[in-house]
């Protein structure tokens, strides 16, 4: 089913929730397709495919909402559809903030931001980077084991209408390559990996470069001492800085504030951030991972500063939210077809900093280099901090070898007054941020 066909589809449900009693409502389709491969120790291990439809319809009758879901689009189906959902809508307790956007709001026009890889891989094609990567990884002088390498595509199509008037359709492709291997002996083994996940095929990481990075990762990792209890600076790789980033990002989600549930709720305008950070979504970003030309309600996207200079500036709003904050939504809608719209972030990224990653180094005496966290110890509501962690410990501005089985605590509210990024941010995830220090975090180790 193309894209004009599932709008003219929407088109017709909307039709008859309309005919069923609905006041107003929207409706999304999602389609959708995978393959994914993954060999260990140049076995085949796994090879699935998999393809799937949804539907999913809003319906509004008053300050009541219902929302039904369903992957048979027969006609019986979709008439019983509509009937349900304008008979749940007339049960339920009524929200005062439920309802969909003005129609002066809508997008009515949308930048193209090429989402969609029209070649699909063959298994053939996949089985020869996850066996590249492996072999790469496994030929690393002290590797001795692999947890195997995968690699898989996707495929979504995604169209939404509204009685509103909005009408909009996209389609979007995931290509991902990852590998895992062990080194050392016995109680002595250590495990690493890496990966790349892209729109796109052609810009996944070359395989052996890939796995030879895993194995390298793995290999350093032995012998690992236990650090002893202090107060320290951290660096975080950019494999898990942007967790930082993505912590913020929770706790200035719309629904959230409204509840009085985040460390960050009274915080709107005020210095949040070291002077200098920016943070940024862009949605429009060519190829990114989370790009969209508009959000799930209809709504136009752009690229926002959460974050200015260290001030916060915006919280992340769909309409459900903004209406319970007294504000206007910002288009940050997301949505799937069995559950009502959300605030969501889109590509997120820390801006780079003015110091390379090696002055970053330079004036730390004593501290900790992460690689590794373990665990999601984040209380949203305080704010308090503690993970597991492990890495390579830094002696006056080198690593000097790695650590393990250590626990990092602080308070986000502090932590992130006391970052400072270097000058490497590479966009190869959904968040991104480059290398990151944090001074004066509660190592606890040995």
């Amino acid at each position: 089913m193309n894209s004009q066909e599932q709008l003219a589809l929407l088109d017709t449900i909307l039709s008859k929730a309309k005919a069923a009693g609905a006041e107003a409502a929207d409706a999304v389709i999602g389609t959708s397709i995978s393959l994914s491969v993954g060999e260990r120790l140049g076995a085949k291990e796994k090879l699935e495919r998999a393809e799937s439809q949804d539907l999913g319809l809003r319906v509004l009758v008053g300050k009541r909402q219902a929302i039904v879901s369903t992957s048979d689009f027969t006609k019986a189906s979709l008439d019983e559809l509509t009937t349900r959902a304008v008979a749940m809508a007339k049960a339920v307790p009524e929200d005062p903030f439920c309802g969909l956007a003005d129609a002066s709001e809508l997008a009515k026009d949308w930048p193209k931001l090429d989402l969609c890889d029209a070649t699909e891989p063959s298994e053939a094609k996949l089985t020869e980077l996850v066996r590249a990567a492996e072999d790469a990884a496994r030929s690393v002088k002290g590797v001795t084991n692999s947890e195997g390498a995968e690699a898989g595509y996707g495929r979504s199509d995604v169209a939404i209408a509204a009685s509103n008037g909005f009408q909009g359709a996209y389609a979007s492709s995931h290509f991902g390559l990852s590998v895992s291997v062990l080194a050392g002996e016995g109680t002595g083994m250590e495990r690493d990996y890496e990966y790349s996940s892209t729109v796109f095929l052609a810009d996944l990481d070359d395989p052996v470069k890939l796995g030879k990075a895993a194995g390298e990762r793995a290999v350093k990792r032995l012998n690992p001492r236990k650090a002893k209890t202090a107060v320290v600076p951290i660096v975080l790789d950019p494999r898990i800085s942007n967790s930082i980033v993505g912590h913020l990002v929770g706790a200035i989600n719309g629904a959230g504030i409204a509840r009085g549930t985040s460390f960050l709720k009274d915080k709107l305008g005020e210095i949040v951030f070291a002077e200098g950070i920016d943070i940024i979504d862009d949605p429009h970003r060519q190829r990114g991972l989370r790009s969209r030309p508009f959000d799930a309600e209809g709504l136009p996207t752009k690229l926002a500063k959460l974050i200015d200079n260290g001030r916060l500036t915006m919280w992340l709003l769909d309409c459900r939210s903004a209406r319970q904050l007294g504000l206007k939504s910002n288009g940050h809608a997301s949505r799937g077809t069995s559950s009502p719209p959300s605030p969501a972030p889109a590509n997120v990224h820390m801006a780079a900093g003015k110091i390379s990653r090696a002055d970053l180094l330079k004036s730390i005496d004593q501290g900790l280099y992460v690689t590794e966290m373990i665990g999601s110890g984040i209380n949203g509501v305080t704010g308090d901090y503690s993970r597991g962690a492990a890495g390579f410990w830094i002696e006056k501005g080198e690593l000097a070898y790695p650590v393990s089985e250590v626990t990092i605590a602080g308070n986000l509210k502090d932590m992130f007054k006391q970052v400072t990024p270097a000058d490497d941010l590479t966009f190869k995830y959904g968040t991104n941020a480059p290398t990151l220090r944090i001074d004066g975090m509660t190592l606890a180790g040995a």
